[in-house]
C-alpha cells in the first residue's frame, strides 16, 4: 500500500496555481491605479492576509511593486516583463510624459505634486533632485520618503481610501497657506471650456493647489482630451504649461496654445 499524501503536499498544488493567478490579478491591479491595500486584496481574492503578503512579498523581490505600509505601490514596469498576456496600458507614454514635466523642474524649487498615476511616474523623475515637496498622496510620499534630497510635506485631510490622497476643508486650509513655485497636476478632462473632473473633494484641492502656484504644469495623455468632467476645475489659461502625447488632438493643442499655454510633446 502506497503511502498517503502529506495533507501540505494536497494543498500546494491548487494554492501555488492561485498564488499565480492571484500575482498576475495584482500586477493588472497596480498598472490601472498606483496603490493597492492589502485589506481590499484580502477581499477581492477570498484569502488570508499572510497569502497576500507572501505574494506582495514575492512580486516586490521581482521588481513589480514595492511595499508600503497597508499595502504596495507599483514600480516603474509592473506589465512590461510580461507581455504574453497582451495587456496595453500605455504606461511608457505616461513615463515619458513624467520625464519631460519633471525637466521643467529646477533643484531649490517647491513643488506641489497632486495625485494619479502620471504624477507619481513624475515624482519618480523628480527623485534625483533637490527639491521641497508638498504633496496629498500617499503613494508620492512613499516614493519620495527614502530620498534624502527631497525634503517632503504631507498635507493633512480626509484620506480617499480609493486615490489614496488627502482632500476635504484641512487639506485646503494647509494649502492656502503655502506659496509654490510649481504644481504638477493630473486632470481628468481637458474640452474647451477648461479642466475638469468628476470628484468635489479632488476638485476643491485641486483649485488650491493652482492658486498658490505661481506655475501649473498639467501632465494628461491623449484620452483626457475631448471629455468633459462633471465639475470645473479652471479655464485652459489657468496651466502654465501642459505636457502630452503625440496623439492629442491638433484643434485642442492650437485651442491651448491660444489661451497662452505652453505645449510640451513626450
Amino acid at each position: 500500500m502506497h503511502p498517503l499524501p502529506h495533507r501540505d503536499s494536497l494543498e500546494r498544488g491548487p494554492e501555488t496555481m492561485k498564488a499565480a493567478e492571484r500575482q498576475l490579478r495584482i500586477r493588472q491591479i497596480l498598472e490601472a491605479q498606483e496603490f493597492v491595500a492589502l485589506e481590499s486584496l484580502c477581499k477581492e481574492f477570498a484569502s488570508s492576509e499572510s497569502s497576500i503578503r507572501r505574494d506582495l512579498d514575492l512580486l516586490e523581490k521581482e521588481n513589480f511593486l514595492r511595499r508600503v505600509y497597508g499595502g504596495a505601490i507599483a514600480v516603474e514596469q509592473p506589465l512590461a516583463r510580461v507581455p504574453e498576456y497582451g495587456i496595453e496600458t500605455g504606461r511608457s507614454e505616461k513615463e515619458r510624459i513624467a520625464r519631460v514635466a519633471a525637466s521643467l523642474v529646477a533643484d531649490g524649487q517647491t513643488v506641489i505634486l497632486d495625485g494619479g498615476s502620471t504624477v507619481v511616474d513624475v515624482a519618480r523623475a523628480l527623485a534625483g533632485k533637490s527639491l521641497h515637496i508638498v504633496t496629498n498622496s500617499l503613494p508620492i510620499a512613499a516614493v519620495l520618503e527614502s530620498h534624502q534630497n527631497i525634503e517632503l510635506t504631507l498635507t493633512g485631510g480626509y484620506l480617499d481610501p480609493r486615490h489614496r490622497v488627502l482632500l476635504g476643508p484641512f487639506c485646503e486650509q494647509m494649502l492656502a497657506g503655502l506659496r509654490a513655485d510649481v504644481l504638477i497636476m493630473g486632470i481628468g478632462a481637458i474640452t474647451a471650456a477648461g479642466f475638469s473632473n468628476n470628484n468635489t473633494l479632488i476638485v476643491g484641492s485641486e483649485q488650491k493647489m493652482i492658486s498658490v502656484a505661481s506655475r501649473v504644469i498639467i501632465v494628461a495623455d491623449y484620452t483626457k482630451f475631448g471629455r468633459g468632467g462633471m465639475i470645473p476645475v479652471a479655464p485652459l489659461s489657468a496651466a502654465s504649461a501642459i505636457v502630452t502625447d503625440s496623439k492629442a488632438p491638433a484643434e485642442d493643442i492650437a485651442r491651448l496654445r491660444a489661451s497662452g499655454v505652453e505645449v510640451h510633446f513626450a
